[in-house]
């Protein structure tokens, strides 16, 4: 036989009333307060939460140390190369030629579109595309500037002065200079800046996306590539590719120095100041990069 029921407060019969008639207690509060509590669920300790972020903080440290610098060694190795070299020149660096050729167009006034092997362009500058470029990066240097991403309204502006200098200020002739020159430019300025983007802020689709790897891997290819022709040159002038290209014409070398009077040292060294100021630019993205912008850690 079970126990009869029993106040819970004080432990007299219980009768069939809502309350116990010895102490007055109502019966449903009682067994509510008797009942045991839900254990609270333990909070995870807060070192826990942070062992993946500075786990993560260690390991993008180390990247931005070391990632530059050895794909920098890695792509001059490859390049050294008969094949790599082959390789380096057909998928990296053609691309970053002609896109250095397309940009000093614009920036001169000129319609351009870089292609394989080859940039058509117009003859002389093209007003209304020029009127239009000059608009463009006006309104994208206020509009970033409007919404408080000033170093792009910077870089836009300082844009804007240079296409504006070089279209209105630059004679036909040195135009046409600067855009044949600007291809194997292209290579070390726009390389640069791929490998640059290495050290963008943690929270950038950059970083999230794992595209700087392909920029990084495009950009010290392409670099090295080139940067080889012309350091090159300095013992051995024959490296400089001199001559015709077929369907294309003469090419930048002979361009430079046949129809616009370059002495051939004078090409070389200042491809090779070209190639340093560039690194003097990355150097300066890898010394900042190192810090990890944009990422907050707990101490």
């Amino acid at each position: 036989m079970t126990d009869a029921p029993s106040c819970p407060h004080c432990g007299a019969p219980r009768v069939a009333g809502p309350e116990c008639p010895r102490c007055g207690v109502i019966y449903a509060r009682a067994h509510q307060r008797d009942a045991p509590a839900a254990a609270p669920s333990a909070a995870p300790p807060v070192e826990s939460q942070w062992s993946g972020a500075r786990e993560d903080e260690a390991l993008e440290r180390k990247l931005r140390w070391f990632a530059v610098p050895i794909a920098l060694v890695l792509a001059r190795g490859c390049v050294a190369t008969g094949p790599g070299h082959a390789l380096g020149r057909i998928f990296f660096s053609m691309f970053l030629h002609e896109l250095g050729h397309a940009s000093a167009a614009w920036l001169c006034g000129h319609l351009a579109f870089p292609s394989l092997w080859v940039t058509p362009m117009s003859e002389s500058r093209v007003v209304p595309f020029a009127v239009l470029f000059s608009l463009a990066l006006a309104f994208g240097a206020y509009w970033a500037w409007r919404t408080e991403r000033r170093g792009r309204a910077v870089l836009l502006g300082v844009l804007l002065a240079a296409q504006l200098g070089l279209t209105w200020g630059l004679s036909a002739r040195s135009q046409a200079t600067l855009i044949c020159f600007a291809g194997d430019g292209g290579c070390f300025v726009y390389g640069s800046l791929l490998m640059a983007t290495f050290f963008a802020r943690t929270e950038s689709a950059l970083v999230r996306g794992w595209l700087r790897w392909g920029f990084l891997v495009i950009g010290a290819c392409a670099f090295a590539d080139t940067f080889a022709t012309w350091f090159g040159a300095l013992r051995d002038l024959d490296s400089i590719p001199f001559g015709e290209i077929e369907g294309v014409g003469l090419s930048d070398p002979s361009r430079l120095t046949e129809w616009y009077g370059w002495s051939v040292q004078a090409m070389v060294h200042r491809y090779l100041l070209l190639a340093a100021l560039s690194l003097v630019g990355l150097g300066a993205a890898y010394w900042m990069g190192r810090l990890v912008p944009g990422r907050r850690f707990p101490a």
